[in-house]
């Protein structure tokens, strides 16, 4: 419950016409309980003055007789009508922009066919981009404001993620992944909420900043949370333990020749030990990918079945 509250005031806040009518309504309330002191009647009344005051229209039936009424009243038209006329402002452009925009037929969409959608754009995403368009696959990312330079081919739709309307129009549905890479955790429940219910075929693969966010993704239905804290952890306590294990980590996700690659296991291979699969293959064998877990076969040797993953490392052919 209250990581649902947090993400509704989070959402509020990014609203710019609603925090101003937020705190004009405040404003306004405030105003009325003021009058209704200082002028000795109800608050009802008070209320129906001010609300006549802030919104201009100022009917005289009601006026403040006194000089602390008239403080009030000059209290309330110089922060409550500045207030809801810019909330009505922010309002206009926001639907002028729009229309402008179905007239104009200026809609940014998700390709055709096939593709990765990315939304937000985490630290680690830019080169994350570089790397997916560099393997062949169209990429599409949803996120607020300036994103730089990124490959040619890459799809924006500049917009925030957490709201439903931006998702829709990235069509989730047609991708091949879901990536959801935002800075805040808790935009990124938010986010796997909304794409779970939109895309719910399609593996999501979330970042988060914490083991916690992490779990509480996973049982969202994310298929794959990698959460940062943990992977600099493990990383970190291996290499203390074996230096090189550092350096080796580093040049399988690293290195420009190397990419990873994921095979259905059919055929022949159905069937057979992990271990007999390895010198068959070309590349690394680094495991099988079973019901979302990854068994690299050091102890028993699994053995194949159909629709089980062969996790691979390979060298690229312009890497030799």
């Amino acid at each position: 419950m209250q990581t649902l509250i947090g993400i509704l005031l989070a959402r509020a806040k990014r609203s710019q016409s609603g925090a101003l009518v937020g705190v004009a309504a405040v404003m306004v309330l405030a105003g009325a309980l003021a009058f209704s002191m200082t002028q000795h009647v109800g608050y009802g009344t008070a209320l129906y003055w001010a609300i006549t005051t802030a919104t201009t229209v100022g009917y005289g039936d009601v006026t403040p007789h006194n000089t602390a009424g008239r403080v009030v009243a000059v209290a309330v038209m110089l922060t409550a009508i500045p207030l809801f006329g810019s909330a009505f402002a922010f309002l206009s452009a926001s639907l002028t922009s729009a229309r402008l925009a179905k007239l104009l037929h200026v809609r940014e969409s998700a390709p055709k066919g096939d593709f990765v959608a990315i939304y937000g754009m985490h630290a680690a995403v830019r080169r994350l981009v570089v790397e997916v368009c560099a393997a062949g696959d169209r990429v599409v990312v949803v996120a607020e404001g300036e994103l730089g330079h990124l490959p040619s081919g890459v799809s924006v739709i500049h917009g925030d993620p957490t709201l439903e309307p931006v998702l829709i129009q990235s069509e989730p549905a047609r991708a091949s992944r879901l990536l959801v890479a935002v800075e805040d955790d808790k935009d990124a429940l938010l986010i796997a909420v909304m794409l779970r219910h939109l895309a719910p075929d399609v593996p999501i693969i979330a970042v988060a900043g914490s083991a916690r966010i992490a779990a509480a993704l996973s049982d969202l239905g994310v298929s794959t949370t990698l959460s940062v804290e943990d992977l600099l952890g493990h990383t970190l306590a291996k290499s203390i333990e074996t230096p090189h294990a550092g350096d080796l980590l580093l040049e399988m996700v690293g290195s420009p020749d190397l990419f990873f690659q994921e095979l259905a296991v059919t055929g022949e291979a159905v069937g057979k030990p992990l271990s007999a699969v390895r010198s068959e293959e070309q590349g690394l064998v680094l495991g099988a990918v079973r019901s979302g877990r990854v068994d690299m076969g050091l102890g028993a040797d699994p053995i194949l079945e159909a629709g089980d993953l062969l996790l691979l490392l390979r060298r690229s052919k312009a890497g030799g």
